[in-house]
């Protein structure tokens, strides 16, 4: 873990977003993938049910994990064979302590997650019987992170860049400034959720219409595009297209998934597998897309059949990294189908 605690101010991020995006030397010894996002510790309350809105539930059973978007994909992208490395800020609490532990043991470079003064980010996670959940955020680290010179250099130097929408805007902004130059690996942009659940600690919809237009892949699940575009699975993929999206995976969870290339449009279906856990089986599919539509050159159909997989793997056990597989792993699952 590196990183002073050292209070950011806005005059700082504003400087760095608006310095040349390859002031500061390349970093040659960038791993493969770079995540930029959260590293939480996730606490899963296995309920009776998903409460409505005034309504109630019993927990039988409370486990806590570890989790974050940013730190899911680069830990799967990791278990599938890349280096991959993660840019994330911590608080100095005792959660901050307990997910520097656990990403120091995890196959991943954390050089450049920083602890800084604040409270670490973690979730509270419901989740029934048939594996459906829904998640509460809190704490400030994951919405006041910020990009440095080293931290540009450092997405700059990999094969390939993934941001998830959860990132605050600034960090946005110092990315699409480095996506846009002519010699910037490729981009690879996750709408996480809807915009509701963005405002005030993610992208707006103005920074998510430029990444549209500007990322390699741009990766959608139904509720976030409902919510962005009025409409899911190939209706959205369509319409992305339509918005100048290079290539689109638009995800349907048990449905299946829709992915637009100059070659057109693939409607695959998803892996099907006894649910226990449906957190993360998005984050493993981006890292699985990442390394076989991304860096491994293979065709939409093949790359969308394998990320189905890796998947399928994931919810198959609890937590969010439970079942992330090996490229062994998604290999056998697809030999038994």
């Amino acid at each position: 873990m590196s990183g002073p605690d050292t209070p950011v101010g806005d005059a700082v991020v504003d400087a760095a977003v608006a310095s040349d995006p390859v002031a500061a030397d390349v970093a040659t010894d960038a791993p493969e993938v770079v995540t930029v996002g959260a590293a939480t510790v996730d606490r899963t309350y296995h309920v009776s049910n998903i409460p409505a809105a005034d309504g109630g539930a019993y927990a039988d059973t409370v486990e806590e994990s570890f989790g974050g978007v940013g730190a899911n994909v680069a830990v799967a992208t990791a278990r599938l064979g890349r280096s991959a490395g993660l840019v994330a800020r911590l608080g100095d609490d005792d959660v901050g302590d307990r997910v520097a532990v656990d990403l120091d043991a995890q196959p991943i470079d954390d050089s450049h997650v920083r602890r800084k003064s604040g409270t670490s980010t973690h979730c509270l996670v419901l989740r029934d019987d048939e594996g459906k959940r829904s998640i509460v955020t809190a704490g400030d680290s994951a919405r006041t992170l910020t990009l440095d010179d080293s931290d540009r250099a450092y997405l700059f130097g990999a094969d390939a860049t993934f941001l998830t929408a959860y990132n605050p805007d600034r960090v946005h902004q110092a990315a699409l400034e480095l996506a846009a130059h002519p010699d910037a690996p490729p981009f690879v942009f996750d709408l996480s959720g809807p915009l509701a659940e963005l405002a005030g600690r993610g992208a707006p919809e103005a920074t998510v219409d430029r990444w549209v237009e500007t990322a390699d892949v741009f990766v959608v699940g139904e509720v976030a595009a409902e919510a962005y575009l009025g409409c899911s699975g190939r209706e959205a993929a369509l319409e992305l297209r339509d918005r100048g999206a290079e290539r689109v995976a638009s995800t349907m969870g048990p449905e299946g998934a829709v992915l637009v290339d100059d070659d057109g449009v693939h409607e695959l279906p998803a892996t099907e597998v006894s649910v226990v856990d449906e957190t993360g089986a998005g984050d493993a599919y981006v890292a699985a897309l990442i390394d076989r539509w991304v860096l491994g050159g293979e065709s939409a159909p093949e790359a969308g059949r394998f990320a189905a997989a890796a998947a399928a793997c994931n919810v198959a056990e609890a937590g969010a990294r439970g079942g992330l597989p090996t490229r062994e792993d998604v290999d056998e699952l697809l030999d038994e189908r």
